[in-house]
């Protein structure tokens, strides 16, 4: 039965005036207290991202300037590496000509055939160019740039007023004022330091040339702390006028209006208490009746609103819940595509769904049928899964926003189950190579070594070391190296069966894992392996052809023996073969369980 409540223009409020005003005042004093306290946040984070943007601008036109010196200092270097002067000097030896062609630079040094004239600055950017005489390289010209006091005045004519350039090594300042006190600042992330007993907000740059040298901006932060003051001082002058100037409004309002919702504030306080099937009488047709008389509809409305939207947010919980778990449950992107797709059929009472993925395959959910179809795209970013195709007999807006949330939600469950595919290889894989890494190995040995106690087998493990590998990269370069491990990397990948496993050890060693296969066995795959590897010079774009010969060490165990048994046995016939002389095999014997 409906409640009621007294005719329209007979309720009893008392003190509504007060209360009306008093509520007024609280919903207006809440939200100019928030505002208030986030315009103070906002000054002052504000002047602080001004102090960092021109912080920003000035270490910018700072590392322009410094880099426009390094510049100069090259083309300096190659022009006196041109002048026939300098080559004949160099030529001759001449130590004389050098000076005096050195004394009109100070930063300059002149080197070659045992001849070494001019001094360079202890820290300085250097820039070395060689000198040739008709194509060979008979000495070398170097120019420096000191890091000094005069580099920043020079570099620093774009500072703000206030701001100050520094020079920072190891921790301290080196160039600039005040000279030797440390500075802390991480590259790029502006962040409050105190310097030489006072606050300074400073901003520095990544590592520069010469290595281990920084440059800094530094601001006082008295200055930012007093521009913040100011705002807040005139923020606060605005609120106090503000809330005066509200006082007299809602209390004008108050008076104005209280009469006219008199009448209706328990009709109210019953809908807002929860209690949908409360009415008010209505009498007459004046505008308070039709005020009644709307309040009446609107109450029944929302009432049978209320009941629809409650077993509508039954079933999309249900459906949501259960479709958040599915997502966390599987990396399986089609089972994800089959899961999205019985979802939005559920959630939004479609007859059908079909998820269309990049490769052609086609998923169904309930019917798909009916004259109205909506496509979504499954895409995150740049990354297209295909699309989800809902019909039905009619969609209407809200069914089709449902369905773009969980399609939403979706794409990011596919991403994410692409990524863990990712990860979970690039986990395993040696990225240089392509061969399985040393995690990847140690678990492989862990499962065979398993597998070798249930089936009263052998596991052998080779050890590879490519022989005096470090002066391939000495002489040509580490590109050259990484050629070497690839092509090293390819042959023992083709010299193993079927079900063993090669990897990338560390460095340039690597490793072979044999399943069943003893230590005989083993050195004979070894024996092949470095055979293909010193028959097969690798081709390098900088030096050639390079020559390249490896050691093996080979060890089995059966039954009882641990992972790092094995890899000692290993490693300990490795080490034999590189002390009898390199580019040979060495087996150890089979290691037996102790008992």
């Amino acid at each position: 039965m409906r409640g009621r409540i007294g005719p329209l223009g007979g309720l009893g409020l008392g003190s509504f005036r007060f209360k009306l005003v008093a509520w007024f005042a609280l919903l207006a004093l809440l939200p100019l207290a928030v505002a208030f306290y986030g315009y103070d946040s906002l000054a002052r984070s504000s002047e602080t991202r001004r102090a960092d943007a021109s912080l920003e601008s000035s270490l910018r036109a700072a590392v322009a300037g410094y880099s426009q010196q390094l510049d100069v200092a090259t083309a300096t270097a190659r022009r006196l590496a041109g002048e026939q002067r300098v080559q004949q000097a160099l030529a001759t030896h001449d130590r004389v000509a050098l000076a005096a062609i050195a004394a009109s630079s100070p930063t300059t040094r002149f080197a070659g055939g045992g001849v070494a004239v001019g001094s360079l600055p202890r820290r300085a950017a250097r820039r070395t160019v060689a000198i040739l005489d008709h194509g060979r390289t008979i000495g070398s010209v170097t120019v420096a740039v000191p890091v000094d006091d005069r580099l920043l005045a020079e570099i620093g004519v774009g500072l703000a007023a206030g701001e100050r350039l520094v020079a920072v090594e190891g921790g301290r300042i080196v160039a600039g004022r005040p000279l030797g006190a440390r500075l802390e600042l991480s590259p790029g992330a502006p962040a409050r330091v105190e310097v030489g007993g006072s606050a300074k907000r400073g901003l520095a740059t990544p590592l520069l040339d010469p290595p281990g040298l920084r440059l800094a901006a530094l601001t006082p932060q008295r200055a930012i702390d007093d521009a913040a003051r100011t705002a807040e001082m005139r923020l606060t002058t605005v609120l106090i006028v503000a809330l005066l100037v509200f006082a007299v409004v809602v209390f004008l309002l108050g008076r104005s209006v209280v009469t006219t919702l008199r009448q209706l504030a328990d009709a109210a306080d019953n809908i807002a208490d929860g209690r949908l099937d409360e009415r008010v009488d209505v009498r007459g047709n004046d505008e308070f009746a039709q005020l009644g008389g709307a309040f009446n509809r609107m109450a029944g409305q929302l009432q049978q609103r209320m009941s629809e939207l409650r077993t509508e947010r039954r079933r999309a919980h249900e459906a949501t819940t259960r479709f958040g778990l599915a997502l966390g449950a599987t990396h399986d992107p089609q089972q994800l595509l089959q899961i999205v797709a019985e979802t939005v059929v559920e959630a939004t009472g479609a007859s059908g769904a079909i998820a269309r993925t990049r490769s052609g395959e086609v998923l169904e959910a309930g019917e798909p049928t009916g004259p109205e179809e909506v496509a979504f795209p499954l895409r995150v970013g740049a990354v297209d899964f295909g699309s989800l195709v809902v019909r039905g007999s009619a969609l209407d807006a809200d069914q089709v926003e449902t369905a773009r949330a969980l399609v939403a939600q979706a794409a990011v469950a596919l991403d994410n189950a692409r990524l863990h595919r990712l990860v979970e290889q690039q986990a395993l894989v040696d990225v240089l190579t392509g061969l399985a890494n040393r995690r990847s190995l140690e678990e492989t040995l862990a499962v065979e070594l398993a597998r070798v106690g249930r089936l009263d087998t052998e596991l052998c493990l080779v050890l590879v070391d490519l022989d005096r590998f470090k002066q391939v990269n000495d002489r040509l370069g580490h590109p050259a190296g990484d050629e070497v491990l690839r092509s090293c990397a390819q042959t023992l990948a083709g010299a193993v069966r079927e079900g063993d496993v090669a990897g990338r050890w560390g460095g340039e060693e690597f490793a072979l894992i044999l399943v069943g296969v003893g230590v005989a066995g083993g050195i004979e795959l070894a024996e092949r392996a470095r055979r293909l590897i010193s028959s097969r010079p690798v081709s390098t774009a900088r030096g050639g052809p390079v020559h390249v010969t490896a050691s093996f060490g080979v060890a089995a165990c059966g039954a009882g023996a641990t992972v790092d048994d094995l890899i000692a046995a290993a490693d300990a016939a490795l080490y034999e073969a590189k002390r009898q002389g390199r580019d040979r095999v060495v087996g150890g014997a089979t290691i037996e369980p102790v008992v």
